[in-house]
């Protein structure tokens, strides 16, 4: 089973212009993610060499305009202490991200390098602010538009943080429950479960003095270079602010899968992914179940974004069969764009679909709704279930179309992105 003449990944629907044999492209082979680290990955000068690419150069000093910052020193001749403010950090660390994955495809525009992209990897994913990052490679939003986001994002995180004292603390080893229970016992927020042995606890100064002084068993602490208690109820006041953007935000579906910090799954859509965006800055990050999600869909290589090293490493040891690359200079290009080539998926862009696929946004049990072949699907429809023993996701059609044909039964085990059922799109929607 396998996609012939595959179009546009937009979980969980696939945008397809025609099948003979659905499944086998996405189930053998080499599969290829990009991800994208969060604040705290960066460190003085970590810039400094892409500034030799001419292109890298010209699009920074172009996105430096877009956020009101001045992004070439601060990527090169900022110190420590000027970087860890959030309102800087965290427009930094996108851009660099997109500016070096404009760079992996040896493209002579680079804006066209970053719209081909998502057409040659299996799956997009970022860490906390990297999911900016992760959106944009994925097409979701704009590069612009996800500097404009990040630099708002990073203004009312900083804003937010300014309120109170707080923190985070990174905790390594121990029983990840028992380290988890420390945190709640002790008024903590356990903000980032990044598995692989490491939970951040977040909160206020004296909460996290008293995590320092009554340590889990068998764990040491690392306190982070951040400036607030981020994905906290701490940073509810930031919500509230992206919230007042959002609406006017423009979006598309993603053009490969895209996972959420919130819980690993494959988004659903735009506008979803907005959504998860805003809400995640006070919600905590998932990173392990993100992980599980890229063992899930069989992913075999990733390349870590720059400022890149802390997720290959979490990566390594989670998963580690698992080939990683951290892009950390231009020197790392030659060997990433031979991953890529290696495990590279051929998919071209398309705005007039045939047909659809309404794909699993997680791995489980599939139950199909009352929805039978040759019913008319309105947008917005649930057409089954993936269902857990710990939780159920809704698989929903996000445009109208017709039902044809089912391509995974009753209480069929799947994994995410697999074909769940196909729809022909109604002519207002292939129009």
């Amino acid at each position: 089973m396998g996609f012939v003449g595959l179009i546009q990944i937009g979980a969980p629907e696939l945008v397809v212009a025609r099948s003979d044999d659905i499944g086998r492209d996405r189930q053998a082979g080499d599969v290829l993610a990009i991800v994208a680290p969060g604040q705290g990955a960066q460190t003085p000068g970590f810039l400094t060499p892409w500034l030799d690419l001419p292109a890298v150069h010209d699009l920074l000093t172009w996105w430096s305009a877009v956020v009101d910052l001045d992004l070439v020193h601060l990527g090169t001749k900022a110190d420590a202490e000027e970087i860890k403010d959030t309102a800087v950090t965290q427009p930094l660390i996108v851009a660099a991200g997109l500016a070096a994955a404009a760079s992996l495809l040896e493209e002579s525009n680079p804006h066209d390098a970053l719209a081909e992209l998502p057409h040659h990897i299996a799956a997009a994913a970022g860490h906390s602010v990297g999911e900016l990052t992760a959106s944009a490679i994925a097409g979701v939003l704009s590069a612009e538009a996800a500097l404009v986001l990040v630099r708002e994002r990073g203004r009312a995180m900083a804003q937010a943080a300014r309120l109170r004292d707080t923190g985070m603390t990174a905790v390594l080893g121990g029983d990840p429950q028992e380290v988890t229970a420390k945190i709640a016992e002790l008024g903590l927020t356990a903000a980032n479960i990044n598995g692989a042995g490491q939970i951040v606890a977040a909160g206020t100064t004296e909460e996290l003095a008293a995590l320092a002084t009554d340590t889990p068993a068998g764990s040491r602490l690392r306190p982070l270079a951040v400036a607030g208690a981020f994905h906290t109820e701490h940073m509810a006041p930031a919500v509230g602010r992206l919230r007042e953007l959002a609406p006017g935000i423009p979006v598309r579906d993603p053009r490969t899968r895209l996972l959420s910090n919130a819980d690993g799954k494959v988004v659903q859509h735009g506008p979803q992914m907005l959504d998860r965006l805003v809400a995640q800055v006070a919600a905590p990050v998932r990173w392990d179940q993100c992980m599980q999600t890229l063992a899930a869909l069989g992913v075999t290589a990733v390349i870590e974004l720059p400022p890149a090293g802390t997720l290959t490493g979490l990566i390594r040891r989670a998963l580690p069969d698992v080939e990683t690359l951290a892009l950390k200079t231009p020197d790392d290009l030659p060997a990433a764009r031979d991953l890529l080539a290696r495990h590279r998926h051929e998919i071209e862009p398309t705005t007039v679909p045939s047909w659809r696929i309404l794909v699993a946004p997680i791995s489980g049990l599939f139950e199909k709704a009352d929805v039978a072949v040759g019913d008319d699907v309105p947008a917005g429809t649930v057409i089954g279930r993936v269902v857990t023993k710990r939780e159920t996701a809704e698989v929903v059609a996000v445009h109208r179309g017709t039902l044809v044909e089912w391509l995974a039964e009753d209480r069929d085990p799947v994994s995410p992105g697999q074909p769940l059922a196909r729809l022909h799109p109604s002519p207002e929607v292939a129009s």
